[in-house]
């Protein structure tokens, strides 16, 4: 029997977490006395694992710089959890289009470049963790585009490459989706603009999340 497998990307494609990953990298870049980036190049780093995407945010830092940085940007997310300021809404439609993949029968999983403890408290949260038969993240994964957190989605879901479906918001999680052999379906609500997710090889790119689910089931 065929296993459809659908992988989502997390941050920008089922939530909207950009507020809360701008104010904390603000905070890091301050406690390390740096002047922070500009919040578009903040958003456009998202999806990278975290030491990569303070690397593209400053890349004539040394090794150190970025270390503190990373421990920084952690501490301030971490502050901002344990003080109840993180915002990490599901994006509107987003549970509709779970509900029709479950209902066809399609597997779900997530690759992000999230940690560990951020994925399972977001999606926790949310009441969506049984969803998902994989969750893959960036610490036990290169960061993407590195196709190691899809292969192992497949590995997790049985599933074959020709049969499943990479969904995000980044030309990341596109050339990602390219390198592991799997479709790559790109949203526009998240960080990346729809030209460059089509351009980094997007088979198609949903305005909605109806759109969505209209094209993975039709």
């Amino acid at each position: 029997m065929t296993v459809r497998l659908a992988i989502f990307d997390c941050d920008g494609t089922l939530i909207d977490g950009q507020a809360s990953i701008c104010e904390a990298m603000e905070t890091a870049f301050a406690t390390c006395s740096l002047p922070a980036p500009g919040r578009n190049d903040i958003r456009r780093a998202v999806g990278l694992s975290l030491p990569i995407a303070i690397g593209t945010l400053l890349p004539d830092a040394d090794r150190e710089t970025c270390l503190k940085l990373t421990d920084a940007y952690k501490q301030a997310f971490g502050n901002a959890r344990a003080q109840g300021r993180i915002s990490q809404p599901l994006i509107p439609g987003i549970s509709d289009v779970l509900d029709a993949l479950q209902s066809a029968g399609w597997l779900m999983g997530v690759a992000t470049g999230m940690s560990d403890r951020g994925l399972t408290h977001c999606l926790a949260t949310h009441g969506i963790t049984d969803r998902f038969v994989s969750l893959q993240t960036a610490d036990r994964h290169p960061s993407k585009p590195h196709p190691s957190m899809i292969e192992t989605a497949l590995f997790d879901a049985d599933a074959n490459a020709q049969d499943a479906v990479m969904i995000g918001d980044t030309c990341f999680d596109i050339e990602m989706a390219r390198q592991a052999g799997v479709r790559g379906i790109g949203v526009n609500w998240g960080y990346h603009p729809p030209d460059e997710l089509l351009a980094a090889g997007a088979e198609f790119v949903a305005d909605t999340p109806a759109e969505l689910a209209r094209h993975l089931l039709s």
